[in-house]
């Protein structure tokens, strides 16, 4: 297919982006959605949060979104979610819950981006019983040792018999001294993993939310999803010391299976907004990810509930992104070139130097057709090796809208400091 056929469909389908009729087209097709997930073509770019949290905010407050779930740690959310809810305990302000976002990548969640939503979410939510507030969720696997102090703290004022079955499954994982990489070396190579341990764990807890108190139905739920966590962490750092896809896998599947909880938690007709990085939210199948075996959240969300998922990609032409040189590098401010010639990027800015939506609600031959890269940036980043950032993509079977952003600039950190970890980069 000829690459004028293509720059024709896209100037027919391309509409302004960033005007209140741009806003309140997008918004009319994502509200009739149960799940609507919401990407990011890096995790450091100022535009990609704001725009989501505008989005975000529409469809809480005129169609009863009931929560966020993100691509972040369950524990270190949950602070967040106590402040946004005004719980008795939570954090004096939106700052000092994001404080416990203090490992690798710190930026990712605590940046001036998001506390500006969670000061909007507790305003928005301060008047309403527990029952209605909005909440904010993590539903990734990296939390492993976290999530299990959070389950003996939790447990140490409920269910004796609980804390101690959670005291002896944990003990399995103390010989390796809260180091991912060893216990995943251990498990994978030596056969000394955990798993068993957690699994009967999770029997014990799992569901107890139902009959918990209702002040404390939440913490209860907080229980269990800590202890899906300290499962999807063991298998995924066992796994991915020899098998990339199988991770990947694994990770995303836990994603899933959090949300489903989630939803469940918050009743048969809840709505959420999911945000998450493009390669995550754009279905897996419309890219070369399918050629690794790898699927996605949103691949899984949709073979699952079908049109009751939207799913809104978004891109970026050039400007600045937050980011670190390698895992654990200090996070720096960097300049993102412009988009290599003919990736959709590129030709959307072909198409103008404007911002612009792409709504795939009909047909579209070229579009439905042509994979073309498509640029993903992770945590770890390096902009003179921009041709390896960029994911083989049919826009249009990918996701249901595409914002594409012209101009970017790079989000704003809360703070420069940090520490190690385990790699978590979005491809």
């Amino acid at each position: 297919m000829s690459e004028s056929l293509i720059m024709e469909s896209i100037s027919q389908l391309a509409i302004p982006f960033g005007t209140k009729e741009s806003m309140d087209k997008l918004i009319q097709h994502a509200e009739k959605a149960q799940y609507v997930l919401l990407g990011e073509a890096s995790h450091g770019t100022s535009e990609f949060y704001s725009v989501r949290a505008e989005l975000s905010k529409r469809l809480i407050a005129e169609h009863g979104f009931r929560f966020i779930a993100v691509e972040g740690d369950w524990p270190s959310c949950y602070t967040l979610n106590r402040y946004i809810k005004g719980y008795p305990d939570a954090a004096a302000d939106a700052g000092a819950a994001l404080n416990d976002f203090n490992r690798w990548p710190t930026w990712m969640w605590a940046n001036k981006e998001i506390q500006e939503l969670a000061e909007w979410l507790r305003d928005f939510n301060k008047d309403k019983p527990d029952k209605e507030k909005v909440g904010f969720y993590g539903i990734d696997v990296y939390s492993l040792w976290e999530s299990m102090d959070e389950i003996l703290k939790y447990l140490a004022t409920h269910d004796q018999a609980d804390l101690e079955a959670a005291r002896k499954a944990f003990e399995c994982f103390e010989p390796f001294s809260r180091d991912e990489q060893s216990y995943g070396i251990s498990a994978s190579l030596y056969g000394e993993g955990c798993e068993d341990d957690v699994i009967t764990l999770l029997g014990k807890l799992q569901d107890k939310w139902k009959e918990a108190h209702p002040d404390d139905q939440e913490n209860a739920l907080s229980a269990e999803l800590n202890v899906m966590a300290v499962k999807g962490a063991e298998s995924y750092y066992r796994t991915m010391i020899r098998h990339d896809s199988d991770s990947w896998n694994i990770r995303d599947r836990h994603m899933v299976s959090a949300l489903e909880k989630l939803m469940e938690f918050h009743g048969e007709n809840s709505r959420v907004l999911v945000w998450e990085h493009n390669t995550h939210i754009g279905d897996a199948r419309a890219t070369d990810m399918v050629d690794e075996g790898m699927v996605n959240v949103g691949q899984l969300l949709r073979e699952q509930h079908g049109s009751q998922v939207y799913a809104i990609g978004f891109g970026t032409y050039e400007g600045t992104v937050i980011a670190g040189k390698s895992w654990g590098a200090p996070m720096q401010e960097m300049k993102v070139p412009p988009a290599i010639k003919n990736s959709w990027e590129e030709l959307l800015h072909r198409n103008g130097a404007r911002d612009q939506l792409l709504l795939m609600d009909k047909e579209n031959p070229a579009l439905d057709e042509m994979m073309v890269g498509h640029r993903a940036i992770g945590v770890v980043y390096h902009p003179e090796r921009e041709r390896g950032n960029y994911v083989p993509t049919v826009i249009s079977k990918r996701y249901d809208a595409f914002i594409y952003l012209n101009h970017t600039k790079a989000l704003r950190p809360l703070t420069l400091e940090l520490s190690g970890g385990v790699e978590r980069g979005s491809r």
